[in-house]
This record gives C-alpha cells, sequence and structure tokens, in this order.
C-alpha cells in the first residue's frame, strides 16, 4: 500500500499543460520507428556495409547539432510555441521523402535535414516544460514528459519491428502521420494559452526591469557538465544504434523479437519513471541520483561482453531502464536550476547539443569498435567509461549547482 500510495502521490500537482505536452510527446513517439531500425534498414535491406552504415548515421547526429542549437535560438526570440509546431509540421513530409533515397549519400543528406527539423523541437519544449510546471515539480514534469516519450517508444519499436517485416517503408509513414497528429493537437490545446501567457508576460515586463544574463556558452562549469553529459550520451545511445546490429548479427534475434525488447524497454521506464524519480527525491541528492543513474547504465552494457543468452538480455535492458529513470530526467532538471530566465531556451540548447555530438560520435565509434575489436570490448568499455562518468558527476554536480545558488542569492 505504502508503494502504491507513493507511486499514485507522483502524479499530483502537474499541470493541464504538463499533461498535454506528455500526451503531443506520446503520440509523436509512439510513431518513432525509424531511428531503432536506421542501422538495420541500411545493413538489411539498403545492403550498406557496416562501417558506412555509422558513417551515415552519424549525418543524424550532425543535424541534431544543428537542431538544438538553432532551436534553442530560436526559441528565446520568437517562444516556444512557434518553434514546437513548424517543426512537428515540417517532419512530415520529410518522413516520407526517406524512403526514395537509396545511396548513403542520398540517405545521409536526407536524414541530416530531417534531424534538424525534428531536434529543433527539444529545447523548446524543454523551456515549455519548465514554462508551465511548478517550480518544485519540474523534475516530475520533466519524467511524465519522458514517461510519454518511453510510452510512446514501447509501442513505436514494437510495431516497427511487425512493419518492417513487410515493409520499411511503413516505419517512414507512420513517424509522419503521427508528427501530423502531435501538431495539430498541439496548435489546438496551446495557441489560446500561448496568448495568454505572452500578455502575462508584458504585464511583469513593465513592472520588473528584465537584467541581461550570461550566455551557456560562457559558463565554464556548465560546459563541463555538458561535456559530461555528452560522454554518458555516448555510451547510452548505442540503444540506438551498436546495440540493435548486435542484437541482429550476434545474438541471432529477429526483427520482431529487437523491436519487442526495445519496446519492453520502454514499458519498464512507463511502469517505474515516476515511481523511481519520486523515491530519488525523497531519498537522494542530485549528485547521488546522478552516480547511480549512470553507473547503473554502464552495467547493464558491460554484462553484455560476458553473456547474451534471452535472459541476460532482459535483465541487460532492465537495468539500462532503471539507470536511465536516474540519469536523464534530472539531467534536465540541473540544466534548468544552471539557467536564468530569459535564457533557458539557450542552456536546453547547449545541453541538446551534448546530446546531439554523441548522436554523430556513438554510430560511428560504436560500429567502428565493434568491428575493428568485436562486440566483447565495446561493451565491457562503455561500462568502464560509464563507471568513471558516474565518479565525475557526484562532484561536478553539487559543485555547479551551489554555484548557481551563490549567484542568484
Amino acid at each position: 500500500m505504502k508503494l502504491i500510495h507513493l507511486y499514485t502521490n507522483s502524479f499530483k500537482g502537474l499541470s493541464k499543460e504538463s499533461w498535454m505536452l506528455a500526451l503531443v510527446m506520446l503520440i509523436n513517439r509512439a510513431g518513432s520507428m525509424v531511428l531503432p531500425f536506421l542501422g538495420v534498414y541500411m545493413t538489411a535491406h539498403l545492403k550498406f556495409s557496416i562501417e558506412n552504415t555509422g558513417i551515415v548515421l552519424s549525418f543524424f547526429g550532425i543535424g541534431s547539432v544543428i537542431g538544438s542549437w538553432l532551436g534553442g535560438f530560436i526559441t528565446d526570440r520568437i517562444g516556444e510555441y512557434k518553434v514546437q509546431y513548424i517543426s512537428l509540421l515540417l517532419s512530415v513530409p520529410l518522413f516520407c521523402l526517406i524512403p526514395i533515397f537509396k545511396t548513403e549519400v542520398g540517405v545521409a543528406a536526407i536524414i541530416l535535414l530531417q534531424s534538424i527539423v525534428s531536434d529543433a523541437f527539444r529545447p523548446a519544449n524543454s523551456v515549455a516544460i519548465t514554462k508551465y510546471a511548478k517550480p518544485e515539480n519540474i523534475t516530475r514534469a520533466f519524467s511524465l514528459n519522458r514517461m510519454a516519450v518511453n510510452l510512446g517508444f514501447s509501442i513505436g519499436p514494437a510495431l516497427g519491428g511487425i512493419l518492417s517485416a513487410i515493409s520499411y517503408d511503413f516505419l517512414f509513414y507512420s513517424n509522419a502521420l503521427a508528427a501530423l497528429a502531435a501538431g495539430i493537437l498541439y496548435i489546438i490545446f496551446f495557441r489560446k494559452r500561448n496568448k495568454l501567457a505572452k500578455l502575462k508576460a508584458r504585464k511583469i515586463t513593465e513592472v520588473v526591469e528584465i537584467k541581461k544574463e550570461n550566455s551557456p556558452y560562457r559558463d565554464g562549469k556548465f560546459l563541463v557538465y555538458c561535456f559530461l553529459c555528452m560522454l554518458f550520451a555516448i555510451c547510452f545511445f548505442q540503444l540506438f544504434s551498436t546495440l540493435t546490429i548486435f542484437y541482429k548479427d550476434t545474438a541471432q534475434l529477429s526483427q520482431q523479437n529487437i523491436g519487442y525488447l526495445l519496446g519492453y524497454s520502454g514499458f519498464i521506464v512507463v511502469l517505474l519513471e515516476m515511481g523511481l524519480v519520486q523515491v530519488a527525491e525523497k531519498y537522494l541528492n542530485l549528485a547521488r541520483t546522478m552516480f547511480f543513474g549512470t553507473f547503473i547504465c554502464g552495467l547493464s552494457y558491460a554484462m553484455l561482453g560476458f553473456d547474451y543468452s534471452i535472459l541476460t538480455l532482459v535483465f541487460s535492458m532492465t537495468l539500462l531502464s532503471v539507470g536511465e529513470i536516474w540519469a536523464l530526467p534530472f539531467m534536465s532538471t540541473i540544466t534548468a536550476l544552471r539557467s536564468g530566465k530569459n535564457n533557458k531556451g539557450a542552456y536546453m540548447g547547449l545541453n541538446g547539443i551534448s546530446f546531439s555530438i554523441a548522436f554523430i560520435v556513438t554510430p560511428y565509434l560504436g560500429t567502428l569498435i565493434a568491428d575493428k575489436l568485436g562486440f566483447t570490448i565495446l561493451w565491457i568499455g562503455t561500462g568502464i567509461v560509464a563507471t568513471g562518468i558516474a565518479i565525475a558527476f557526484y562532484f561536478i554536480v553539487p559543485w555547479m549547482i551551489k554555484d548557481r545558488k551563490e549567484i542568484l542569492e
């Protein structure tokens, strides 16, 4: 009963806007079947080599870097509302164009463009979460949004595995349809609310003088933090590239079973995230939460270097899901705490860039190590690196947040 009470309490106090942002994200991500299967699509369907597949996937990361910077830059100037609906609606035709391209250069180009448009959404969405959530509920609002992402991610890959067995084209068209539905719903719900928020902001600026705030690109401590986030993401994001190739080629899983295993990850996050975040907020500080989350993620990969039976694969995915729950939403919270009132878009954009750079590095680096040294070295090495990152987080987070409190005072 205490566990049930803890779980139900984790949802209390969240605004209607937070719930709607999560619903929009759920619809959008339910159609996100493309990314986990891009590596398999290029190697199995388009017959690209593993090395060339890694290079092409890196263009997704390049587009993500550009999109994250552009999204953060524009959000601080025209507002998160316009950036989000423009990103969603422009994604629709771009997803439909992907199946037309069959060469490495063509696929890299369309993935680059699609990634720029899609990832401009992320910093704007993060700003919207902080905008509509109460200060004491920011982490839970981010967790609710991530829960929606993972619920969609549990549906998408499972359905994607089935659809890809029929035709890979269905993956891209389903993504386009989901982005269109999410964009329409977002516009309908937030159009009036955005106007009211603007009027309220104008009244405040008439009374309060807005101070110019520093750029995150000149915030040394935040840059160190973002570098650690990038290293963590390089380890974690193998979930979307190298891990699926490992499942297919080494563990000999079918495309449907790969989809089910990825869907299981999303299910675990949906089931446990809000409760585990509540536990972390109650019993752990930010530094310890980041340490445990990062270490557990590394452990989940390291164990694959010793065994890849189906039970081990399921247990590893369970640990990876728990680890990300105690890492990713708190990274956004730390970024929000470090930023000011008028430069949240820039801070969220810079933190997003650290993840986007990982998208560039991870596919190429992961596939290169797997090809030259084998998956065993890749997974054990990932565990060792993640442990070092976990220790670094433990020291850098209180150093950075304490400094921010001093600035506010």
